[in-house]
């Protein structure tokens, strides 16, 4: 028994330090940015959420107004973001989780009817939800109804 425990400790402590370091990782490196005047394409991992057009369904989130596109960097900062870059039709903004520091980062693009967004994690496989999560808190934040 005392064997099994120790197993346990170790293995808790293993995987514990690791999403501390993964967490360490993704505070490097900055959002991909537009590529030929659009969001970055999302990988195949379920870490990440795009309304561009040709995004697979499962990773589909709705665009947003064109009208909201002033608000958008107050929206941001309401929700706990930073804004690292901002101009003409393009924002980015990194959010950090609280316990192991992974940093996401969140896009838009303005276009001619819509504004774009997309939302991914820069480690890692699955983000249980946080960023399709983290674009609707947005939408509702700059929900005009």
């Amino acid at each position: 028994m005392k064997i099994l425990f120790i197993i346990v400790v170790l293995l808790v402590v293993l995987i514990v330090g690791g999403l501390f370091y993964l967490g360490h990782q993704s505070s490097s490196g900055t959002a991909p940015g537009l590529t030929d005047g659009r969001l970055a394409t999302c990988p195949p991992s379920p870490n990440c959420v795009s309304s561009e057009i040709g995004t697979p369904e499962d990773q589909k989130v709705q665009p947003l107004p064109v009208d909201i596109w002033p608000d958008i960097p107050a929206a941001v900062q309401e929700l706990g973001g930073t804004i690292t870059q901002q101009g003409g039709s393009y924002v980015s903004a990194e959010f950090v989780s609280s316990i192991f520091k992974f940093t996401d980062d969140v896009e838009f693009r303005l276009g001619e009817d819509a504004v774009h967004v997309r939302s991914a994690s820069r480690v890692g496989h699955s983000d249980m939800g946080a960023n399709s999560a983290r674009v609707r808190a947005i939408r509702e934040r700059l929900s005009t109804d």
